[in-house]
């Protein structure tokens, strides 16, 4: 009684190997082997490096809004005014964030005063946004206190101001030279509110790597601040830090409650969420539909898996016909095929893996080469809102594209693998 040979025995593989380096004028389609592996290389290096780049810059937009923006920031409820005004500053700001602080998961809460004006120097000019904030608070911000470049002594924050580089830039500014700010909303005279012009030294310069933070941000001394836009005594938010920023939503009613507490002002929270939600959105969306379209380019890459498999099944005909005679089933027969695509799929996909892995690893190098070659200009920070191309290789990532890469090459190699098995022996031998 003869005994069956189990499923991919050492004669399958065997067989398929001699099929896939057989050269065409053998019967083989080595050719088109290549191009099946390299197109397969090529689209999985593709999805991989598409990935990564795509969870770099969301990682590294996230961190530069994490580590120079509050976390939640609390503001007053409007108050309105007999004149119909609005009023929305904090009068107890002091209290207010000290009960906030004490927040469980709260790292610092931090009066703040916000306003706008324009700002001059060298006969140039700029419009800037001003933050009053204390120095303690101004050093708990990473990226300020912290950043990649960075001028001067974030120390002498009190003997002037701190302004991004992007300020610096197109003002003609370095550190101990003058800026001088310009306030519509200035002093009130009997002849209507004047002007506010007042000049300040530049103290600390730094690159928080945001292209609109560094462009347009200039930090003040905050009682400096409450005496410049005239907000003597009071404070017009509060800017809470948090150790775990992913769970700041849940935390707002704690802050809110905290905020409330002993007579406090009816409070509003605003999260890094709500000031950044809609675009973080669309960076998803956008994640997924270059998952979708890239998959597609897989598909494509593995159906010339098809295409080689079904040349060699014509070509091999006869060796098929041989094969059944002499007693091969028609389950190794279709093994022995299905080796050769699912071989083609695997090794593309492990170099494609390569490549994707090393291009995420050196995109420095490799941009600056492109953009050596294009001639600079290839990122423009003023748009994306960083300064370089990042990657973030993530295991995620690499092993959804293995993934998909291994099971459309494993699908579309199981019906040219079929048609050879069931192919009749009498048939392919018949002319021969």
């Amino acid at each position: 009684m003869s005994r069956s040979a189990p499923p991919f025995a050492p004669f399958e593989w065997m067989i398929a190997w001699r099929y896939l380096r057989a050269r065409r004028a053998e019967g083989g389609v080595s050719v088109m082997t290549w191009i099946s592996l390299i197109g397969v290389a090529l689209a999985v290096f593709a999805l991989i490096a598409t990935l990564s780049v795509r969870a770099g810059f969301r990682a590294e937009f996230v961190d530069t809004i994490l580590g120079a923006n509050a976390h939640v920031t609390i503001y007053a409820q409007p108050q309105y005014s007999e004149t119909g005004g609005t009023d929305r500053s904090i009068t107890e700001y002091a209290a207010m964030a000290g009960r906030i602080a004490a927040v469980p998961g709260v790292t610092h809460a931090a009066p703040l005063i916000k306003g706008q004006v324009m700002a001059s120097a060298n006969s140039y000019s700029s419009g800037v946004e001003v933050f009053g904030i204390e120095a303690a608070d101004l050093e708990g911000l990473p990226r300020i206190a912290s950043p990649d470049q960075s001028f001067g002594d974030i120390a002498d924050f009190g003997n002037g101001v701190a302004i991004g580089s992007g300020v610096a830039r197109e003002l003609g500014l370095a550190i101990g030279d003058q800026i001088k700010l310009i306030s519509p909303e200035g002093v009130k005279t009997a002849f209507g509110t004047s002007p506010r012009v007042s000049s300040y030294p530049v103290t600390y310069i730094f690159t928080a790597g945001r292209y609109d933070i560094d462009r347009t941000r200039l930090y003040m001394p905050f009682a400096e601040a409450q005496s410049y836009f005239n907000r003597e005594g009071r404070a017009d938010e509060i800017e809470v830090m948090v150790t775990d920023p992913e769970r700041a939503d849940v935390m707002v009613p704690a802050l809110l409650d905290a905020a409330e507490a002993e007579g406090g002002p009816v409070a509003l929270a605003w999260t890094w969420r709500d000031a950044s939600g809609s675009f973080l959105r669309a960076l998803d969306m956008e994640d997924n539909v270059m998952f979708v379209i890239l998959s597609v380019l897989v598909l494509i890459a593995s159906m010339n898996i098809v295409s080689g498999l079904i040349m060699l099944v014509k070509n091999k005909g006869r060796d098929i016909g041989i094969l059944r005679t002499m007693g091969l089933s028609e389950g190794s027969v279709l093994r022995v095929f299905f080796i050769c695509g699912a071989s083609t799929g695997i090794i593309g996909t492990i170099a494609g893996v390569v490549l994707g892995c090393l291009f995420a690893i050196y995109i420095d190098p490799i941009f600056s080469v492109v953009n050596f070659v294009s001639g600079g200009g290839v990122w423009d920070p003023s748009i994306r809102g960083i300064y370089e191309l990042p990657a973030k290789l993530q295991l995620g990532d690499v092993l959804s594209a293995v993934s998909l890469s291994l099971f459309l090459s494993f699908v579309v190699t199981i019906f040219p693998a079929r048609r050879a098995a069931r192919m009749n022996p009498v048939e392919a031998l018949r002319y021969e």
